[in-house]
């Protein structure tokens, strides 16, 4: 356990591009990452990535695509997500902050009543009790009455909602870019150093 060690759970929305992304932009920049994905998000990645990446028997080279720099696997901490011992379901246990992306409605209405019915539940519920970082990242379109207040509740609770809406002010050329401007912002809430996104005002391009 460290303080500076983050959260990242993948659940059953589309955008599984972001958060595998995401996880790969963490362990670059040398943090640790405690990784959860539900079974819905398994299938998702599947769906969208072609990689057959299981819930038991987890290998983070079916999710990361290819083979691992040595390093990599000991800052990965794999936790089942039923597995409510693990130490991301207590306040005892420091990070620096969580991310759930995609975060699929279902996931944000748990979060927004405090349902805890899987460990990704628990663990968005356990940083927000404790005033740590969260942020969801929805990808849903179009949000009925249910979904946006579910959201604005889990705002009123102290999450970041940081939708899956990339910017066309960068000039993106491929969708590599549109995913990379939605993982820099997520790192940007986490304080995650990056040179992902053309910022507004910057006339230098964004390195890969």
């Amino acid at each position: 356990m460290a303080a500076d060690d983050l959260v990242l759970a993948m659940t059953g929305a589309s955008g599984a591009a972001y958060g595998v992304r995401l996880l790969q932009v963490l362990l670059e920049s040398g943090r640790s990452v405690h990784l959860v994905l539900s079974p819905s998000g398994s299938q998702v990645i599947e769906q969208e990535l072609g990689r057959k990446v299981r819930v038991d028997g987890f290998r983070l080279a079916d999710l990361l695509g290819g083979d691992l720099p040595v390093s990599t696997p000991g800052r990965v901490h794999y936790h089942d997500y039923r597995d409510f011992r693990a130490g991301i379901a207590s306040g005892s246990f420091l990070t620096a902050g969580m991310v759930i992306c995609p975060c699929s409605m279902g996931t944000a209405a748990a979060v927004a009543h405090g349902l805890s019915q899987n460990l990704i539940h628990r663990a968005a519920d356990v940083h927000l009790k404790e005033r740590r970082k969260l942020v969801l990242v929805p990808r849903e379109t179009p949000l009925g009455v249910v979904q946006l207040r579910n959201l604005t509740a889990c705002a009123e609770a102290g999450a970041t909602i940081l939708p899956a809406m990339p910017a066309f002010y960068t000039h993106p050329r491929n969708l590599d870019d549109a995913v990379n401007f939605i993982v820099g912002r997520i790192c940007d809430q986490l304080g995650v150093s990056h040179k992902l996104l053309h910022r507004w005002g910057e006339k230098s391009e964004p390195e890969a």
